[in-house]
């Protein structure tokens, strides 16, 4: 038998073909996606106790399961406004001792307010007289039906389990009761919800609170992730005050009606939604919600909120636009200038950063030597990549010279050092006309 297979070293004994096959050389230009959100919020209906996430396909085909209610209801405007631009959100359902709806039968699958109006009817079948139709509805619309002999027989659906021990008996409809979304939502809710956050990736994380010990949580918990661990998010609320940071979108103008940070939505969504090469300033603001513009009604008034770091909605005629994409951060420096207060800079920084990762992780990390080869191939990969942010303009002027690749303190660390000039969208024209 001849010798074959894959070689490392020329060092084989047997007479025969030994082949590797690998790749040819090719450089990483993946941009990684945007879109995703992170949002607690308190449900009537929903997973408890966990992370789910959702896409734009998913809440338009099975928004009844997933949230208990049909896709136009009222209910769910504000999950609405955020998939105008999101494609997918990371939901966490805030509840304090909520509890499930029940009957005699079943017993509804989430806790929460909405298990009450779900309904069980129990008939005799028709064809076989032993057995039972049972049906689970929801507002009176069967969206769950089962032909059995016993109650144990019943298979859970997406709004019930049944219980096995009950006896079946014929009713025209026996209603679940006693569902509830428990107790005021405590800044523990919100603690629970962002320890479990904190293990998925998103570009925005919305805070619908206006409690300022729970919005002051949130930023904390920002600043924590995004400078000390590294994850690139940014956080979109609703008069979080003066955090002077720029992972902080503050959201000044209310909406009107019970649900004052009804904007946070949109803004959440929209901040997560766009390219990392365009900007969200003089964007037309097209959510459910009607927002109160008493505070964003003069120049003066627009020109103190900018100053402020605050993102602003403004009336442009018939229509409500963003004034100006920026974050709450104020406090320039030397080494951060206003630069650092534009969202599409951060955006291109937050890209980089979170790019650079994975092609390290996934390409390098406990894979390659680190020796001149292996750095040239990582200065090769980086290179490509921040090539391909010039090539859809959102950074110019780049100069592969200016990337340094170099060993570290220590035999197993790099170090990269660069420049990169994040590109800004148009916002404001000065002319000069002189007339002949």
């Amino acid at each position: 038998m001849l010798g074959g297979g894959p070689f490392l070293t020329q060092n084989k004994v047997l007479p025969g073909t030994y082949h590797n096959f690998i790749s040819a050389a090719r450089a990483f230009v993946n941009l990684s996606d945007r879109g995703y959100v992170g949002l607690p919020v308190p449900l009537d209906w929903g997973v408890d106790g966990a992370v789910f996430a959702v896409t734009t396909e998913d809440l338009q085909k099975d928004s009844r399961k997933i949230f208990g209610y049909d896709y136009t209801d009222d209910k769910l405007k504000g999950i609405r406004d955020v998939f105008k631009n999101a494609i997918t959100v990371y939901f966490y359902k805030l509840a304090v001792n909520a509890v499930p709806a029940q009957n005699d039968f079943a017993t509804a699958k989430y806790t929460g307010v909405r298990g009450n109006a779900l309904t069980i009817t129990v008939q005799t079948n028709v064809d076989e007289p032993t057995n039972f139709d049972v049906k689970t509805l929801l507002d009176g619309v069967v969206v769950d039906e089962q032909t059995v002999a016993a109650a144990a027989d019943l298979a859970a659906n997406d709004f019930v389990t049944f219980k096995p021990a009950a006896t079946l008996v014929v009713t025209a409809g026996m209603p679940l009761t006693g569902g509830s979304n428990g107790d005021a939502i405590t800044g523990g809710a919100h603690q629970e919800a962002l320890d479990e956050l904190e293990a998925y990736g998103f570009n925005t994380l919305g805070c619908l609170s206006t409690e300022p010990a729970i919005k002051s949580l949130y930023v904390e918990y920002t600043k924590r992730i995004r400078d000390q661990v590294g994850g690139k998010f940014q956080l979109v609320g609703h008069k979080v005050g003066a955090t002077d940071h720029e992972g902080i979108i503050d959201v000044q103008n209310d909406a009107v009606g019970d649900e004052v940070f009804g904007a946070v939505y949109w803004a959440t969504g929209a901040q997560a939604g766009v390219a990392v090469n365009k900007s969200n300033t003089n964007k037309k603001y097209d959510g459910e919600f009607e927002l109160a513009m008493d505070e964003t009604k003069t120049q003066t008034q627009l020109i103190a909120l900018l100053k402020g770091g605050k993102y602003v909605f403004h009336r442009v005629g018939d229509e409500v636009r963003v004034l100006e994409d920026v974050n709450t951060f104020t406090s320039f420096t030397v080494d951060k200038n206003e630069d650092f207060s534009m969202n599409q800079v951060i955006r291109v920084l937050d890209q980089i950063a979170i790019d650079t990762a994975q092609l390290f992780n996934n390409r390098y990390l406990g894979k390659v030597p680190n020796d001149q080869d292996g750095r040239i191939s990582l200065w090769n990969d980086v290179v490509a990549h921040r090539r391909e942010l010039q090539s859809i303009r959102a950074i110019q002027n780049f100069l592969p010279d200016q990337v340094l690749v170099e060993p570290g303190n220590s035999k197993k660390s790099v170090v990269v050092n660069e420049v990169v000039e994040p590109t800004v969208a148009m916002s404001q024209l000065y002319i000069t006309t002189t007339v002949a």
